[in-house]
């Protein structure tokens, strides 16, 4: 069903110290062993959704303060891909309320990329108003979902979206596109590659940037990843316009982002402390943990650009902020080292 995977690989670099006993440390390898990455990428991108996808589903709705300290944390850590809020309506999504004070107030820089997600013309209104140079547009992978989520089938959405991508284009906006439910759809189970290259393609026609694919309830594995990224490749969408978007909720995310890399895909959505869940998919949970990319790929001798120090800081903040304990692995290994040596977090 798949192809196999290149598994030759270049001797994997000596191990480097860390203050956690070896956090971000290359694992060592003799000469003669095979190896199993040759094809992953030297530097990749990371897309924090954080501010967005992963405050949108918190019981505790942070004030703008907190959210505009929470931005400018990441970006200060290294992250330059930022998605700061949604122009929703705050009936339907009432953390996202303060779209406009937090896209208004945000200081921004001139070498990071901040996008908003825009579901109508309402919402790309809003964004221009608000300074806005990028937006995001997302659709689902099957018709139930899209009505649970936005009231429209496939179609109606792709109709509305055309002309939302049309318009943020003539006002000189970038517009990236999500598509969610890619592997799983929580009100039809399976979904089909030809279910996800129908919006896949769509959305490229219209003119967005770079599709995220979402692994909206977690249900994806490592085989399933690669079916279906090599499937859109194969059916000619070209694979630097593809980025990952995975959900932890059951414990294959960094499972998958590690196939995603090994095909060459260069972009990882993630959120800070593995915020996130989506409401109109139940039982989801939260997002991979950016720290926990960040570990893992600076493991791997993937460059990245982020401080991860400075990022698992951020996430200790968040957790008590939000009065509960986040789901990030790395940040949990962080609070017990601190604990066994006595250093105050």
């Amino acid at each position: 069903m798949t192809e196999e995977l290149r598994t030759q690989s270049a001797d994997a670099p000596a191990p480097e110290s860390s203050g956690l006993g070896g956090a971000g440390a290359r694992s060592a390898a003799g000469p003669d062993e095979s190896q199993l990455f040759s094809s992953v990428p030297d530097t990749v991108s990371i897309y924090e959704v954080g501010p967005r996808d992963g405050l949108q589903n918190e019981k505790v709705v942070l004030p703008t303060d907190r959210k505009l300290e929470l931005i400018e944390g990441v970006v200060d850590a290294g992250v330059s891909r930022v998605e700061i809020t949604s122009f929703v309506n705050p009936r339907w999504v009432p953390a996202m309320a303060d779209h406009m004070d937090v896209a208004s107030r945000v200081k921004r820089r001139s070498d990071v990329r901040y996008s908003a997600l825009v579901p109508n013309m309402r919402g790309l209104d809003g964004a221009t108003r608000a300074g806005m140079d990028e937006v995001a547009v997302f659709l689902a992978a099957t018709d139930t979902h899209n009505r649970k989520n936005i009231n429209k089938t496939t179609e109606e959405a792709l109709a509305t979206y055309r002309t939302v991508v049309d318009e943020a284009k003539g006002r000189g906006m970038k517009v990236r596109g999500y598509v969610s439910c890619v592997y799983g759809c929580p009100y039809e189970g399976a979904v089909s590659l030809d279910k996800v290259l129908r919006v896949a393609e769509s959305l490229l026609e219209m003119g967005v940037y770079e599709l995220s694919l979402g692994d909206t309830i977690g249900v994806g594995t490592p085989r399933q990843i690669e079916y279906i990224i090599r499937g859109l490749v194969a059916a000619g969408i070209d694979l630097g316009q593809i980025a990952v978007h995975f959900h932890d909720t059951r414990g294959t995310a960094l499972a998958n982002i590690t196939v995603a890399l090994q095909i060459g895909v260069r972009t990882i959505d993630s959120a800070i402390g593995g915020l996130g869940g989506c409401p109109y998919a139940p039982g989801a949970s939260g997002n991979v943990a950016t720290e926990d990319v960040v570990y893992m790929l600076q493991g791997m001798g993937i460059e990245t650009g982020v401080d991860l120090d400075k990022l698992v800081s951020i996430s200790a903040r968040l957790g008590g902020y939000l009065a509960r304990e986040l789901p990030s692995k790395y940040l949990k290994a962080h609070l017990g080292h601190c604990a066994r040596i006595g250093k105050v977090v």
